[in-house]
């Protein structure tokens, strides 16, 4: 893998395709490539929130995510690849009961926002939504694991609660959304 990281440029993609894992190229606009990008995305997206301050066990479970994200890229990259297991899904639910566990019950929505670190949770969490569609969407017409979607699904969950969890650590209360709110406004 060394000689493939070294030589960044190799022009192979200019007609519009790329490789996959598997030796086989695809157009950049495919389904699988579409999903690999989102996933991507959500990665890069969780590495910004990391830039944040925030509790070490909190940094360490995002941390952790990264790399079950990176597996998941590369079982999308592998066509008939299986990376995401039962394991790091039952990690994911581990992470909400043990960081949901210390908040209080939730009685009305909340609004994305408080701290920006919370605030970047939630953002995750839809960058996080939007690849969980691309990849159900992939599925429809192509194989992928049952595991990715499900990773995928609660990996969002573990985002919302993080976000009130940040919000909790900074010592600012979740942002709740009032109904009708602007109805009075003139």
């Amino acid at each position: 893998m060394g000689n493939r990281l070294s030589k960044i440029v190799t022009r192979t993609g200019d007609a519009g395709t790329t490789g996959l894992g598997d030796g086989s190229r695809v157009g950049k606009d495919s389904l699988r490539i579409e999903s690999m990008g989102q996933v991507d995305e959500l990665n890069s997206t969780i590495g910004v929130l990391l830039t944040e301050t925030m509790p070490g066990d909190i940094r360490e479970a995002l941390t952790s995510i990264q790399h079950d994200l990176f597996d998941l890229g590369g079982e999308l990259c592998i066509p008939g690849t299986t990376l995401i297991s039962e394991t790091q899904i039952s990690r994911l639910e581990e992470m909400v009961e043990r960081f949901n566990a210390d908040l209080s019950p939730l009685k009305d929505f909340i609004l994305p926002g408080g701290v920006r670190a919370a605030a970047m949770a939630h953002l995750a969490r839809t960058v996080c939504r939007r690849a969980e569609r691309h990849v159900v969407h992939l599925a429809s017409s192509e194989t992928v694991s049952e595991f990715a979607r499900k990773y995928l699904n609660r990996l969002s969950d573990v985002l919302f609660v993080l976000g009130r969890a940040l919000n909790k650590a900074a010592g600012c209360g979740d942002v709740l959304w009032v109904q009708g709110k602007n109805h009075n406004t003139p």
